[in-house]
């Protein structure tokens, strides 16, 4: 009964971090520019991952394996949207530009470029 448990938990593990990766790849796909496209790959792959990282440590069933793959899963999510805000932040102060669709660019004038 707790292998059934266990096994149904991480195929619904597994199928959440599918439908986040498949929504990140819409997005990417779909999305009008650089800021927007990083705002989908960074937020939705980055739980999407996360998930699949789970599910893969506790499917494998020890507790060493377990133990990695939440390290992982945590040094990800810490680790996944701060470069992707670091991203953002240096191509705006490249001189990427915002798609005729955004209303307001809050970093204009704020990027130290004058």
């Amino acid at each position: 009964m707790i292998a059934y448990a266990t096994a149904l938990f991480t195929a619904s593990l597994i199928v959440g971090g599918a439908l986040f990766a498949l929504v990140a790849a819409i997005g990417l796909n779909r999305f009008p520019d650089l800021y927007t496209r990083m705002h989908a790959a960074s937020k939705a792959g980055t739980v999407g991952s996360g998930l699949l990282l789970l599910a893969v440590g506790l499917h494998a069933g020890d507790l060493a394996t377990f133990s990695r793959a939440i390290a992982g899963f945590f040094f990800f999510i810490l680790t996944a949207p701060v470069s992707a805000h670091l991203l953002a932040k240096a191509a705006h102060q490249v001189g990427y530009k915002l798609s005729p669709v955004s209303v307001l660019d809050e970093l204009k004038g704020k990027d130290g470029l004058g």
